[in-house]
């Protein structure tokens, strides 16, 4: 009777475990962007932000659920991609609206100090369907960021249904869609190096990649899964630790005059 009551007991606590494990999985990856949001939202200044982090977590995320068609895999990975998706939008909204909102801002006070007040003040706008490589990615208006990601969507799952009964393309897809995610702090390790500053970049939001790319690999290493697994995770880990290493080198040894507003901004980050 104790025997059963224990074994019981085991399986609602293995349950237990299972989702919330199933939870951390589909909700963990968006929690590093959290602060990051919040931080872009209150400074009204998304410099510090690569939206091409938003570019890479919605290609490898597209390409994932695009790999499930030829290889199951759990449903909470396939619901975190959904999850991951729809945040990098909201990140992408929120810096467009707030980099527009910078540049308006800045071409006023152009035209006062030239007292040029008469004039109509225009910004130069970019559009996804002008097919200007030179700007791309870096839009006018969220709704371009959106007819990129649905034509791209389009695209692959075409390319996808006509080569699905290949091994060799959906084994590829879905080493496509993992070193693509491998890469995700490459854009933002361009940036702080372009920046020469990791001023507006949120140090929770890289702290939490750490922690969570650290988890994975060791997670893939331990359950022996395929080399291409834990061969990108280390990656990932390596590109973390560079990131950090920007913030201890750009704060020790200062490559820009920091201004006044960013000062306050950073204080109001200690406290």
């Amino acid at each position: 009777m104790e025997d059963e009551m224990f074994e019981q007991l085991m399986y609602v606590l293995n349950q237990l475990v299972a989702w919330i494990a199933a939870g951390a999985m589909v909700f963990g990856g968006v929690v590093p962007y959290i602060p990051q949001y919040r931080d872009i939202r209150r400074t009204q200044n998304a410099e510090g932000f690569s939206t091409y982090v938003c570019l890479v977590l919605l290609v490898a995320n597209i390409l994932r659920i695009l790999f499930r068609f030829g290889r199951y895999f759990e449903t909470p990975l396939l619901w975190q991609s959904i999850v991951m998706i729809a945040t990098m939008l909201i990140m992408l909204n929120l810096c467009t609206n707030v980099r527009v909102a910078t540049e308006l801002q800045t071409k006023r006070r152009s035209f006062t100090a030239t007292d040029s007040k008469d004039e109509e003040i225009k910004v130069p706008k970019k559009f996804f369907l002008d097919f200007d490589w030179s700007h791309f990615w870096s839009w006018s208006r969220f709704v371009d960021y959106l007819q990129c990601v649905v034509a791209f969507t389009l695209l692959a799952a075409y390319v996808t249904y006509l080569l699905l009964d290949s091994s060799v393309f959906v084994e590829s897809l879905g080493f496509l869609a993992v070193f693509t995610e491998a890469m995700l702090g490459t854009p933002q390790l361009y940036c702080n190096y372009q920046n020469k500053s990791t001023e507006g970049m949120s140090i929770k939001m890289v702290m939490m990649w750490t922690s969570g790319d650290t988890f994975k690999t060791g997670y893939f290493l331990l359950t022996e899964a395929p080399v291409q697994f834990w061969t990108c995770g280390l990656l990932q880990v390596g590109v973390d630790i560079a990131i950090l290493f920007q913030v201890y080198y750009y704060s020790r040894y200062p490559q820009k005059p920091v201004s006044h507003t960013v000062s306050h901004t950073t204080s109001t980050k200690a406290l």
